[in-house]
C-alpha cells in the first residue's frame, strides 16, 4: 500500500514538472485559453503575394512579452512594400499598426514604457525597438522622432519570424517601447499608431504660433491621414476647417469626422478656380493654415495657392520619396512669408497623447470607428492589400476572429 502511494506521488510530481512553466515566466491567466506550440505568420514571400506559414512560438526571455494579436491596420507604408518592396525586405512579415493581449511575460517586465503597470490579460500596443542611440530615450521623449528606430512589421525575418503584427502573435523583444491601452477599445487601438502621425503634425503646426482656436484651416487629402488630421483638430477646439479631395464620399465623411465645408477638386477647372472655390468656403479669405496630407507633388504644389500671407503649411503627405514638386520660391513662399513644417512620424511623447485624443475624440463624438470600413481574416490578407491599393475604402484592418 505504501508503495502505491508512493509511485502516485512520483507521478504527480514528473506530470507537474512537464507542465510547468520556464522559469521566470508568467503563466496564462486563469480563464485564458493555452499558449499552442506553434502559430502562423502573413509572410509577404513575393511581390504582391503573402502565404500563411506556421512556426514554433519563440522562447520568451525574462525581458520579453508574447501578445497574441488581435488586429492591425494596413498603413500605406505596407501597401509599398506589398506593390515595389521599396525597402528590400522581403521575405518579411509586415504590420506595425498592431495590437493584442499579453499571454506570456518574462520576470523581469513589470511596466510599460510610461510607468503604467503590466500584466498577463493587459491589451498593449508598440512599434519601435530603439537602438543604442542616446538622443531616443524614454526620459526625454521628446529629443526627435522615432525615424531612427526600428519597427515592428519592417524587422527582416529572422529565426523568430513572429517580427510583424500580421500574424497570430508577435514577440516584443526587450527594450521595445510598449503601452498598456487596456481602457481602449479594439478599434481605438488598431487606429493609435496613425493618429500619432497627426498628433505629432499637429504639434509642429503649432510650433508656428499660427495655429490658434479660431484659425481658417485647409486640410487637403481626406484618406486617413487627413480624416484623422480633421479629428485631431476638431478636438483641440478649432471648428473653422473646410476639407479639400476628389472623392464625394470621403468629402462627406470628413464633414463628420469635423470639417465644416468641403471643396471637390474634381468640380473646379485649374488652379485658380480651385482657389477660388477654397476662398468661398472661408467666406472670401485664405486659409490661416493649411495641411498637406496626399502623397502627390501636384497637391503639395498648389496648397501655397490656399494660404493667406504670413500663413502657415505642414506638410505631411510624403513618408517615403514620391517625386519632386515644382514651387515658384518667391509668389509661393518668400513674397508671402509662408511659415513650412514638415512633419515626419512621431515622438514617444506624441504616441503617449494619442491615447488621451482618442479618448476626448469619441467623447465629443467624432466617429473614429468608422474610419475602419474593411476587416479581414488573416487568411484574407491578399485580399486585404488589394481592396487597400484599390482606394475604395478608408483603414483596411486584419482582424483575428
Amino acid at each position: 500500500m505504501n508503495s502505491n502511494v508512493n509511485v502516485e506521488e512520483i507521478v504527480k510530481q514528473v506530470l507537474a514538472n512537464m507542465m510547468a512553466e520556464p522559469s521566470g515566466m508568467t503563466a496564462p491567466a486563469k480563464g485564458q485559453e493555452a499558449i499552442p506550440q506553434t502559430a502562423r505568420v502573413a509572410m509577404l514571400t513575393d511581390l504582391e503575394h503573402y502565404d500563411i506559414k506556421e512556426f514554433p512560438l519563440p522562447e520568451v526571455g525574462d525581458g520579453d512579452i508574447l501578445v497574441k494579436v488581435e488586429g492591425c491596420g494596413i498603413c500605406g507604408t505596407d501597401a509599398h512594400e506589398f506593390k515595389r518592396d521599396p525597402f528590400g525586405l522581403i521575405p518579411i512579415v509586415l504590420g506595425h499598426e498592431g495590437t493584442g493581449e499579453i499571454v506570456k511575460m518574462g520576470k523581469h517586465v513589470k511596466k510599460d514604457s510610461a510607468g503604467k503597470d503590466l500584466r498577463v490579460g493587459d491589451k498593449v500596443v508598440t512599434c519601435m525597438i530603439f537602438k543604442d542611440d542616446p538622443d531616443i530615450t524614454m526620459f526625454d521623449m521628446n529629443k526627435q522622432n522615432v525615424g531612427g528606430a526600428d519597427v515592428y512589421g519592417l524587422l527582416p525575418d529572422d529565426e523568430i519570424h513572429f517580427n510583424g503584427w500580421f500574424s497570430d502573435y508577435i514577440l516584443i523583444r526587450e527594450g521595445s517601447t510598449v503601452f498598456n491601452v487596456s481602457d481602449l477599445d479594439l478599434y481605438s487601438r488598431i487606429l493609435i499608431e496613425p493618429s500619432a502621425v497627426l498628433i505629432h503634425a499637429v504639434e509642429r503646426a503649432k510650433t508656428t504660433g499660427i495655429l490658434r482656436f479660431n484659425s481658417r484651416v485647409v486640410v487637403q487629402g481626406c484618406g486617413p491621414i487627413g480624416l484623422i488630421c480633421i479629428a485631431v483638430l476638431r478636438t483641440m477646439g478649432i471648428e473653422n476647417i473646410v476639407a479639400v479631395d476628389g472623392n464625394a464620399k470621403r468629402l462627406e465623411f470628413a464633414k463628420e469626422m469635423g470639417a465644416m465645408k468641403s471643396v471637390n477638386f474634381q468640380e473646379h477647372k485649374g488652379l485658380e478656380a480651385l482657389t477660388q472655390g477654397v476662398k468661398e468656403q472661408f467666406d472670401g479669405h485664405l486659409a490661416d493654415f493649411a495641411f498637406q496630407c496626399t502623397g502627390n507633388p501636384m497637391a503639395h504644389a498648389n496648397i501655397y495657392k490656399f494660404i493667406r500671407n504670413g500663413g502657415g503649411l505642414c506638410e505631411l503627405g510624403f513618408f517615403i520619396n514620391g517625386g519632386d514638386a515644382t514651387i515658384n520660391p518667391h509668389f509661393d513662399l518668400c513674397s508671402k512669408e509662408i511659415t513650412l513644417v514638415g512633419s515626419w512620424v512621431y515622438t514617444l511623447r506624441d504616441y503617449a497623447t494619442t491615447f488621451d485624443f482618442l479618448k476626448r475624440a469619441k467623447g465629443i463624438g467624432l466617429p473614429m470607428e468608422k474610419l475602419i470600413t474593411d476587416t479581414y481574416s488573416l487568411e484574407e490578407i491578399n485580399e486585404a492589400h488589394q481592396k487597400n491599393l484599390a482606394m475604395t475604402g478608408l483603414k483596411i484592418a486584419i482582424i483575428n476572429r
